[in-house]
């Protein structure tokens, strides 16, 4: 290393660091999961010890979910391939007939695909109007490209109808064509240029368009931008306006329109934070939303559960494992927990 090179190092490493905070800088970290594959992983000893769990004197739910919360979804896969050539029985349909409640449900999510799980989801979704809007901007605007590919497709196998189709005869209006923007899922990349000009194109788009009409340029915009580019109109649109853009969403939009356009704004601004802000509402319900934090602890603990843990107690004040130690209660409490990890002092 040159003398130069030495010199430089230690004024540069706090500024560097400073940039890569925990919360929002999942890519520079890799993984930020809590749940990662299992290094000493032996399908035949799990097998084993699945079997075992369901066939000796009670069920073991500890071993359960010690086995299926501490190894990756293709890990789970393998086991429910190796446990139908081992006994010639179904691993999800024996482990469905020796629980019940939400331990069930969050065993039958752990061992589904992860497209088929999000289907699932989204499915339940646009059958309940009360959850459309909430769930189904969760899932179209947080997933990969090619895992909302995969959902898309399963959604059409499993239900014999396309999710397009649902979502154009459950929703309408601004909501409508925000959803059916998602699902196409044109969302440009960002190729690491800062194009100054288009920016300043869509914070005059936005000003000057009233939200009178469906179809516009709040749908363009937010849809098809990539996140870094629409960070960039976020700052110019107030710096021009002297409000944040969700202020003129409040005050331009109603009902439907309003809530997808702010679900969508928070997870193009901080995606972890979105999903802090959705379980903190799930706890504080009188009876805790186990649909929402299994949906979210599940989805999200193989990808950035670690950032979102960090953002939860950075808003809240106290940590996203003592939040569900001291709300969740039953037989999914161990599970729930053991998704979540560990306390974040």
């Amino acid at each position: 290393m040159s003398a130069s090179s030495r010199e430089m190092g230690p004024s540069l490493t706090p500024e560097i660091l400073s940039h890569l905070g925990l919360a929002n800088k999942t890519a520079a970290w890799g993984t930020l999961g809590t749940l990662r594959t299992f290094l000493s992983f032996s399908v035949d000893k799990d097998v084993q010890r699945l079997l075992k769990a369901i066939t000796g004197q009670g069920v073991d739910r500890g071993a359960i979910v010690d086995v299926l919360t501490n190894r990756s979804r293709e890990q789970r896969q393998l086991i429910s391939r190796a446990f139908q050539e081992r006994t010639q029985q179904d691993l999800l349909k024996s482990l469905q007939a020796a629980l019940s409640g939400n331990l069930e449900k969050i065993v039958v999510a752990l061992l589904q695909p992860a497209a088929q799980f999000d289907a699932q989801e989204l499915r339940t979704a646009l059958k309940a109007s009360d959850s459309a809007e909430d769930v189904t901007m969760e899932i179209l605007a947080t997933r990969t490209p090619p895992r909302l590919q995969e959902c898309l497709a399963a959604y059409g196998h499993h239900f014999q109808v396309e999710a397009e189709d649902d979502i154009k005869s459950k929703t309408s209006g601004i909501l409508r064509d925000l959803l059916l923007a998602l699902a196409k899922g044109g969302r440009e990349s960002y190729s690491g240029i800062i194009d100054y000009n288009l920016a300043e194109q869509d914070v005059q788009a936005l000003r000057q368009d009233e939200g009178r009409s469906t179809q516009g340029p709040w749908v363009l915009i937010l849809t098809q931008r990539n996140p870094k580019h629409l960070t960039r109109v976020f700052e110019q649109y107030q710096r021009r306006t002297g409000q944040e853009l969700e202020e003129a969403v409040r005050t331009r939009f109603r009902g439907d329109a309003r809530a997808a356009l702010l679900s969508l704004a928070s997870v193009i601004r901080n995606t972890p934070l979105y999903f802090a802000d959705k379980l903190h509402r799930a706890l504080q319900e009188s009876e805790p939303n186990y649909q929402v934090l299994m949906r979210i602890l599940i989805s999200r603990s193989e990808t950035d559960l670690l950032s979102i843990r960090a953002e939860f107690k950075k808003k809240f004040g106290k940590s996203l494992y003592s939040s569900l130690q001291d709300a969740v209660t039953g037989d999914c409490r161990s599970a729930l927990l053991a998704l979540c990890r560990a306390e974040d002092i």
